[in-house]
């Protein structure tokens, strides 16, 4: 008989930054179906209302939505604060605010850099941070953080991004070696090409054919946020209780050449 009781986050609050849309939209959605009282987060209030909406029409929980620049640190800890204050505790917090600006390094506007690494890097130290206390607090705390296989070998035209999201994984080893005596989990997924809406108008944009790109992947195509936010529900939950400073890539699978035909 399978157990399934690793996967329930019945009493759990979890927040997800990035949270109306994409990837972020997703993870919160299937939280809610887990069970975890959700709270989404965004700059913008209009389409994260709809998404808070959405979640509670689906699942009957509660979802409420906040908005907060995290790449400011008195925001990110406010954040936290009114997290804990609407629903009484926080247990998992997943970091997903994120997204990539195009230039290359010669050309690349020092605004750039520093907008990149704001948001895809120090926002999510920000938020662990000032979480860190309510998630030692709850004896479950769990932070997931947001990465892409750009952080694992670099893309060109984005180098920002790829130097920060880099980063956000060495922050994972290191917060958790030092907050998982504490009794808090810290660990990252690093999504490959995955068909956001974002990315579907980006693609569109600009001509991409996706599915040409994704020949060399062995499962031959674009991943979909859920199947990223699947990774990242299991990394919050129990199911992953011996599991910490580790990132998992979700990406279609590892692109080798080689020497002779496998067929």
């Amino acid at each position: 008989m399978i157990d399934f009781e690793g996967f329930d986050l019945t009493g759990r609050v979890a927040l997800v930054t990035g949270g109306s849309k994409g990837i972020g939209k997703a993870t919160a959605q299937l939280l809610a179906k887990r069970g975890a009282e959700v709270v989404v987060a965004a700059r913008r209030i209009d389409q994260l209302e709809a998404t808070a909406a959405a979640i509670r029409d689906a699942t009957g929980g509660r979802c409420i939505a906040l908005t907060a620049d995290v790449t400011l640190p008195d925001q990110a800890q406010n954040l936290i604060a009114r997290t804990v204050a609407d629903m009484g505790r926080l247990d998992i917090l997943i970091n997903n605010a994120g997204k990539a600006s195009h230039s290359s390094y010669l050309k690349m506007a020092a605004e750039v850099w520093n907008n990149d690494v704001a948001l895809n890097l120090n926002s999510s130290f920000y938020c662990a941070q000032a979480a860190m206390p309510h998630l030692a607090a709850s004896g479950k705390g769990a932070v997931v953080n947001v990465s892409s296989l750009a952080g694992n070998f670099g893309t060109m035209g984005v180098g920002a991004y790829s130097a920060a999201k880099a980063g956000l994984q060495m922050f994972t080893r290191v917060a958790a070696a030092e907050w998982g005596p504490r009794g808090v989990r810290v660990n990252c997924v690093a999504p490959g090409m995955i068909a956001t809406e974002q990315a579907l108008k980006g693609w569109g944009q600009a001509n991409f054919d996706a599915k040409a790109a994704c020949a060399g992947f062995p499962l031959r195509r674009p991943g979909e946020p859920h199947e990223v936010a699947q990774a990242i529900v299991f990394l919050a939950s129990d199911a992953a209780s011996y599991i910490t400073g580790e990132t998992l890539v979700v990406g279609g699978g590892p692109q080798l050449k080689g020497m002779t035909d496998p067929d």
